[in-house]
């Protein structure tokens, strides 16, 4: 069993906690629409939301055809929770501010996402994984 000495923990009324997961999900059919305007926005749309709701963003990056998140959530509020209010409004404000988004797609995200708990992984490793995702993807 790993243990992380550089741990920091959280605390609301009730519990204290440290919930870190690594979010992963895509555009309908995997198309390269997140790029340009689209993608600044979607950024600014996520950080809102995330303050919103007290969800701590460790990282974020997105490539033209997904979006990665690292995130620290209440586990009172809910990773699933969050997630749905992170896609659900990026997508209804980037379909209503890009219209080239309504033409592309039916929906603007999948309905599908891939989540990991960071648990022992050093949390330094898995930023610069998300770092890199968009030099990665230029090779």
């Amino acid at each position: 069993m790993r243990h992380n000495t550089n741990m920091k923990y959280k605390s609301n009324n009730n519990i204290v906690y440290s919930c870190e997961y690594h979010i992963v999900w895509c555009p309908k059919y995997r198309r390269k629409v997140l790029t340009g305007e689209n993608e600044t926005r979607l950024k600014e749309i996520i950080v809102n939301a995330c303050f919103e709701i007290k969800v701590g963003i460790i990282e974020m990056e997105t490539t033209p055809d997904h979006a990665h998140l690292l995130v620290e959530v209440d586990p009172q509020y809910g990773v699933h929770k969050a997630i749905k209010l992170i896609k659900g409004r990026s997508s209804s404000l980037l379909r209503k501010e890009f219209k080239s988004l309504t033409t592309k797609l039916p929906t603007l995200w999948t309905n599908s996402y891939f989540i990991s708990t960071i648990g022992g992984a050093p949390l330094s490793i898995i930023k610069q994984y998300i770092e890199n995702q968009k030099t990665s993807q230029r090779k």
